[in-house]
């Protein structure tokens, strides 16, 4: 299936087998949940942190070059152009209110009377001041500041950077790259037989609610095993379609939206088929309730390398409570 494999995001990686694929999906998918959760309302210090975990944990595994290439690096790329539009944009509506009517219109409309000249200094009293002679005093020197603060950091031409843009940028940048490479770190990482199984481990409360824990996951397990056949369709049918070197700009609107149907038509039938296959073979195999013909892929056991796994996320979430908070 070249088409699955040659996605970059949201793959299985089954060698080598690294330490992250030892944890236990339930404690991975607690870690998960804390780079989800824990860029909400933290500093910019504490989110750039995350990002350098996040990079660290991949080299730390030894993920193959070849892999985290193709993943991380679109995304750094995508982190770094996201920062610097969003740095260099302005960081709020520069728009000045103009009043409706000019400045002293009504002063000038209600004004009846003439008023009084300014009194000027005789010319006995050398050093009075009247009010229309200006001030003579030598002007105020402009203080120090006490501390280097700027709020504009770079001013270069058109582009200017400010604090607020700053950390807006560092904020947006982080938070994508955060939400998209802890996912993908994790589904690189984990089966999709364990996902769905810690997933039931997890939701096995719910059962006292009379929820079908096991129907889900049983759903969930079909519909992830099921994607890989959507994509080998489609290719299938790309193949095809390029082997019978149509020429499109023959064909018309008309004709290409005709033959566009016709393939979506197969396509949905071939899926159709296959969803019959899949459900004949569990029929044949006994799998008429989920309860009663349960398939265990692994033990839900947790093992030393996951109560530390444990500890350092323990660790990881007091400090980003009394000191990951934004100011």
């Amino acid at each position: 299936m070249d088409l699955l494999r040659s996605l970059p995001l949201g793959l299985y990686l089954e060698q080598p087998v690294t330490w992250l694929h030892r944890l236990d999906a339930r404690v991975k998918l607690a870690w998960l949940m804390t780079f989800l959760a824990a860029p909400i309302l933290a500093s910019a210090a504490w989110r750039l942190l995350l990002v350098g975990l996040l990079i660290a944990l991949t080299f730390l595994a030894r993920v193959p070059a070849r892999v985290w290439r193709q993943q991380m690096g679109w995304l750094l790329t995508l982190s770094t152009l996201v920062f610097v539009l969003t740095a260099i944009a302005p960081d709020g509506l520069a728009a000045n209110s103009q009043p409706r009517l000019p400045a002293h219109s009504l002063d000038l409309a209600e004004q009846t009377t003439i008023p009084e000249p300014t009194p000027r200094c005789p010319w006995y009293a050398p050093f009075c001041r009247s009010a229309t002679q200006p001030d003579t005093l030598a002007p105020a020197q402009a203080l120090p500041q006490p501390t280097d603060y700027r709020y504009v950091l770079i001013q270069q031409g058109p582009f200017t950077v400010t604090r607020r843009s700053f950390d807006l940028g560092i904020r947006v940048s982080t938070l994508i790259f955060t939400l998209i490479y802890s996912t993908n770190l994790y589904l690189l990482t984990t089966a999709p037989e364990e996902i769905t199984a810690g997933l039931e481990d997890l939701m096995a409360p719910l059962r006292r609610l009379r929820w079908p824990v096991t129907e889900i996951a049983l759903t969930l397990t079909l519909s992830l095993r099921f994607i890989p056949l959507v994509l080998e369709e489609v290719q299938n049918l790309v193949r095809s379609v390029r082997t019978r070197a149509i020429n499109w700009k023959k064909l018309g609107l008309r004709r290409a939206i005709n033959l566009w149907m016709t393939l979506a038509e197969r396509l949905l039938k071939n899926l159709l088929l296959r969803a019959e296959q899949i459900a004949s073979a569990m029929k044949v195999r006994g799998f008429t309730s989920p309860d009663r013909h349960r398939v265990q892929w692994h033990q839900a056991r947790l093992r030393r390398g996951d109560w530390l796994a444990v500890g350092v996320l323990m660790v990881l979430w007091g400090a980003r409570l009394f000191s990951g908070a934004a100011p």
